[in-house]
C-alpha cells in the first residue's frame, strides 16, 4: 500500500491554518494514511477538547493523561477557521473527557451552534464517544441537528474489550441505536486485521443493521508505535471489496471497504 506524499499548495494551506489558530485535527493525532488527499481537497477531520485523551485503548495514537482545561474560545476559532478554508462539509471528533461532569457534552454542542452559525451553508458529521452510555448527554448532540452522527464500534464483540479502553460494544450499539431512534443518519466504522474472523465481521454488520445504522466504514488496521497493538493480519483487498458487496446486499446504504479507508474518509458522501 502507497501514499502519494503529503504536500501541495492547499495542504499547506490547511497545514498553517489548523497551527495559527490552535486546533487539533484526527488527521495529525491518529497518524491518517489519508491527509494528503483530504487536505489537498480542504477537508479536515477536527478534534475539539484538547488533544490529550482519557482513556488509553490500544490501536489509538493519540495522547493519553491528564487533559488541560477546557477551552471556551475552541468553538469560536474552529467556526472560522471552517469558514477559511470555505469547505461545504465538515467533520468534528473529540477526544473522550471522563474527567468532566458532562463528558465533554456542552463544549460538544457550543461547538455544533457555533460553526453552523458561522458556516450556514456547509453541512456536518459529527463523530462521538460513547459518553459512559448517558442517552441525555447525546440527546444534546442530536438537537443540534448535524446531518451525520457517527459513533465508531472499531471492532468485532470478542475483542472490544481487549483494544477499547472502558468502551462497551454493547453500549456502543445503544448509542448507535438512540442516534439513529432519534432520525439522524447513524454510522459507524471498524477495523480489520486485529485478529477477527470473516463470521464475527459479519455479526458485526447485523448488529449494526438492527441498530439502524446506515452507513459503514472497514479499513486496515495499522500500528501506531511498538507499545500498541501489533497487526495481527494484513487483510487482502479483495476481501474488503467481498465486505462492500456483502454490506450493501445487507442493507447498509453506503459502505466504504478498502485497507486505507478511515471513518472519516469520503465523509462528503454520506448524507442521506
Amino acid at each position: 500500500m502507497k501514499m502519494k506524499r503529503a504536500d501541495g499548495e492547499r495542504y499547506s494551506r490547511v497545514k498553517n491554518l489548523v497551527m495559527q489558530q490552535n486546533l487539533h485535527t484526527i488527521c495529525t493525532s491518529g497518524n491518517c494514511p489519508n491527509i494528503g488527499e483530504c487536505w489537498n481537497h480542504g477537508t479536515a477531520t477536527f478534534m475539539i477538547l484538547g488533544n490529550i485523551c482519557t482513556r488509553r485503548c490500544k490501536f489509538c495514537s493519540v495522547p493519553t493523561g491528564r487533559p488541560l482545561p477546557v477551552d471556551l474560545f475552541e468553538p469560536d476559532r474552529l467556526a472560522r477557521s471552517i469558514h477559511t478554508m470555505g469547505v461545504r462539509h465538515c467533520v468534528i471528533t473529540s477526544v473522550d473527557r471522563d474527567d468532566l461532569e458532562d463528558l465533554g457534552a456542552g463544549l460538544w454542542t457550543a461547538a455544533i451552534r457555533r460553526v453552523k452559525e458561522v458556516n450556514p451553508g456547509t453541512t456536518m458529521e459529527v463523530l462521538i464517544p460513547d459518553f459512559q452510555g448517558r442517552m441525555e448527554l447525546v440527546k444534546l448532540i442530536l438537537v443540534e441537528k448535524p446531518e451525520v452522527v457517527s459513533h465508531n464500534l472499531e471492532t468485532v464483540e470478542r475483542l472490544s474489550r481487549q483494544i477499547r479502553s472502558k468502551a462497551r460494544y454493547h453500549i456502543s450499539l445503544e448509542v448507535l441505536r438512540y442516534i439513529a431512534r432519534y432520525g439522524a443518519t447513524a454510522k459507524s466504522g471498524i477495523m480489520l486485521g486485529l485478529g477477527e474472523t470473516e463470521e464475527e465481521v459479519l455479526q458485526t454488520m447485523d448488529d449494526l443493521l438492527a441498530a439502524g445504522v446506515k452507513v459503514m466504514t472497514i479499513g486496515q488496521y495499522l500500528q501506531p508505535t511498538l507499545q500498541h497493538m501489533p497487526v495481527y493480519a494484513y487483510i487482502a483487498p479483495e476481501q474488503f471489496e467481498k465486505y462492500h458487496r456483502i454490506g450493501l446486499e445487507k442493507g447498509f446504504k453506503v459502505v466504504e471497504s478498502s485497507p486505507l479507508v478511515r471513518s472519516s474518509y469520503h465523509a462528503e458522501k454520506h448524507i442521506l
